[in-house]
């Protein structure tokens, strides 16, 4: 019996989660919230928060402009965190994303989609599809939107990109296909699409990995945990794209599709049997696949500032600003 002071726990996810008994969520991992800046030291990249929706928010980034009606590649950026941590207003992700924004030269929109367990999946990717929506309804005569001038004036929408980390790759991968069967506003096209350290997992051990170890593993209990409801369990196809039922990659809504990957990351090879699987569907892109060698999960994120991290996010860079 839990004494007064002792809170029971329902679900422990450690080291990333606990769920408590009275409802409370106790997030174990994560880096402190921190404002938007007007101008950053580091980067001169200006940042500010908006409203997409009363429940959506995102945070904006616009480089340095070299001329008043200069025109940038936009992205659309979904953050890592599995779903359950992190924030487009954390130390880590600002301090990312401001250097991606500076060397892409790019004006980046970084969602904050709604976590698990306080709005289980599918919210994060209808919140996601719902910031996308957004970004391309500036392009339209829709007086119901309240225009950003920063996209308004600076935004090319000829060049838009989507990206993510981790669950956030995951999500680029679900935004992809929902933007190849379903228009956009003003039928804006996803040039391209990054997915960093996709999560993707599934029953079916691959190479190495051992069934009874998948099914143990924080990989698995996280995505039951965070979509609680899931039809098909850990081998739905959005968590795994590689079941029979799938919807065929075939059909991703972009013209390019760049997956990075790091050698000790438990999910490089899912995301190596990603890219082979988009090459054997018949969809008509380009891929390109880079994987690390030495490095984990979100090596670059977490610290941007080694020289693979460096090279890493110019590659992403590069991919953007083509």
């Amino acid at each position: 019996m839990a004494s007064d002071n002792t809170k029971e726990v329902l679900t422990d996810l450690s080291p990333v989660l606990k769920l408590y008994k009275d409802g409370t969520v106790e997030r174990l991992f994560g880096s402190p919230h921190v404002p938007p800046s007007p101008d950053d030291p580091a980067t001169g990249v200006a940042s500010k928060g908006l409203n997409i929706s009363p429940v959506l928010q995102a945070r904006l980034y616009l480089p340095k402009l070299t001329e008043p009606n200069q025109k940038l590649p936009v992205l659309v950026y979904y953050h890592a965190g599995a779903f359950c941590l992190e924030s487009a207003f954390s130390f880590l992700d600002q301090r990312y994303i401001n250097i991606l924004a500076a060397e892409a030269n790019a004006l980046i929109v970084s969602v904050e989609y709604r976590l698990a367990p306080e709005n289980p999946l599918p919210i994060a990717y209808e919140d996601s599809w719902t910031a996308l929506q957004w970004v391309a309804s500036h392009l339209t005569e829709n007086p119901g939107i309240e225009k950003e001038p920063w996209l308004t004036e600076h935004g090319n929408f000829s060049k838009i990109y989507i990206g993510g980390d981790s669950a956030g790759g995951n999500i680029v991968h679900n935004i992809l296909l929902r933007a190849g069967a379903e228009p956009l506003p003003g039928d804006v096209k996803i040039v391209g699409g990054f997915l960093s350290h996709p999560y993707f997992w599934g029953s079916k051990p691959l190479g190495s990995e051992i069934k009874e170890e998948i099914e143990q593993s924080l990989l698995y209990k996280i995505w039951l945990f965070v979509y609680p409801s899931v039809p098909g369990g850990i081998d739905n196809a959005m968590i795994n794209p590689f079941v029979e039922d799938a919807p065929s990659l075939s059909g991703l809504g972009c013209s390019r599709l760049l997956v990075c990957l790091a050698e000790k990351d438990p999910l490089t090879s899912r995301g190596i049997l990603y890219v082979e699987t988009v090459k054997k569907s018949g969809w008509n892109g380009e891929v390109e696949m880079v994987e690390v060698e030495g490095e984990d999960h979100c090596f670059h994120v977490l610290n941007p500032e080694t020289e693979k991290a460096k090279d890493l996010i110019k590659r992403l860079a590069s991919f953007i600003s083509l």
